[in-house]
Parts: structure tokens; C-alpha cells; sequence
């Protein structure tokens, strides 16, 4: 009988969609968790965006992961059913990335590893960015729910009275590790007191989202 992975391994794929800060506070706090070994896939597009959108570069995202994979690299362990992983997060996710994963395009790395995930009946979360929906996007939406992957865009919650951009983007990203069942206190629950929030909140945010 084989013996369990020494560590939960995590994949992370960050697409060309807006809200490259989504996957950067994702690793962010997967590093303050034990335990976890974290996998990063970087499209094509993704460069462009982060590029645009933060101030992190290329470099920087990527030493923020264990190990890394080239979008294009299809032979890569992570596209493997027999490789074990926890769980994967897509944020944020395209529409273009859902829809190959909805109608089994896995041409490209980000869309073959959580198709394998999904088949190994691993937890997938895709943070989709896209507004307004027409019917294809949200038959996309359905064909992956029914085949397991759970949608989560990142809707802000206001009950926490956010104070800056980044307190919007911690929530969601605390609310999408919950999904995943990884606990890192970093945003205020519902009528509960995150115990670590001070500390997370006067933390480095690599983003270059402060305000």
C-alpha cells in the first residue's frame, strides 16, 4: 500500500482574466499554512495582466510557489490523475478557461490538470471574472458544476466594512481556501472575530493593492 504525500500539495492556476491579485494573495496565504506544497501555472495571458494590474513581477509570483509549470508543458506531473493533489484553485478564472474545462479542451496545462483533477474527484475552485453573463457563460457554469468543479466569483462581502481593496481581496480568497478546507484567518466571518486579522491585515501585501 502506498504511502500518503508528506505534504498537501495545491495547485494554482492564475489566468488572463482580471483580478491577477486573486491568485497572488491565494499563495500568499497558502505560505502561512504548514504543510502545503504549492503548484503554479502562469498563462500566457496572465503575464500581461499582472503586469498591468500590480506591481509584482513574473519573478516574484512565481517564488511565491514551490514549484512551477509551464502552461504549455502538458506532460507536466500535475496532468497526471496518478499524482496526487489536495485541491486546485483557478484565480481567477477566465471565461475561456471555464469553457475549455466545461466542453473538455484541455489543450493547455491550467485546463488539463483541473479536468484530471476533477476525474480523480478532487476539490476544483475557479474564481470566475466575468460580468455581465450571457447564456453560454452560464451553461458553462452548469456543464462544470455538474461535473464537480465549484464556481465561486468573487462577489465582495460589506458586512466587514472593508477598508482598502485589499480587505475586499482577502475575503474572497479566505472564503475560496475555506472551500478547499485550508483555515487561514485573514478577513472578519459573520458575526465572529478572526483571532489572527490584526496580524494578517499589518502583513506585507505583495499585490501593490492598498488602497
Amino acid at each position: 500500500m502506498s504511502a500518503q504525500p508528506a505534504c498537501r500539495r495545491i495547485v494554482v492556476g492564475i489566468t488572463g482574466a482580471s483580478g491577477s491579485a486573486y491568485g497572488i494573495r491565494l499563495l500568499e496565504m497558502l505560505r502561512l499554512v504548514p504543510g502545503v506544497e504549492k503548484h503554479l501555472i502562469i498563462s500566457r495571458s496572465a503575464r500581461q495582466t499582472l503586469q498591468l494590474e500590480t506591481s509584482v513581477s513574473l519573478e516574484e509570483a512565481e517564488a511565491l510557489a514551490d514549484v512551477v509549470h509551464s502552461s504549455t508543458d502538458i506532460g507536466a506531473a500535475i496532468s497526471s490523475g496518478s499524482f496526487r493533489v489536495h485541491a486546485m484553485v483557478v484565480a481567477p478564472c477566465s471565461i475561456k478557461t471555464m469553457s475549455n474545462l466545461a466542453w473538455g479542451n484541455t489543450g493547455e496545462l491550467i485546463a488539463r490538470a483541473a479536468d484530471v483533477a476533477l476525474k480523480e474527484r478532487r476539490r476544483v475552485v475557479l474564481m470566475l471574472r466575468e460580468t455581465p453573463l450571457h447564456a453560454g457563460h452560464i451553461e458553462s457554469m452548469l456543464r462544470v458544476t455538474q461535473a464537480g468543479a465549484i464556481v465561486f466569483p468573487p462577489v465582495p462581502a460589506f458586512y466587514n466594512r472593508p477598508q482598502s481593496v485589499a480587505d475586499i481581496v482577502d475575503h474572497s480568497v479566505m472564503r475560496c481556501l475555506d472551500l478547499i478546507d485550508v483555515e487561514c484567518e485573514a478577513a472578519p466571518r459573520w458575526r465572529e472575530t478572526s483571532r489572527r486579522l490584526l496580524a494578517a491585515r499589518s502583513a506585507t501585501h505583495s499585490t501593490g493593492i492598498t488602497a
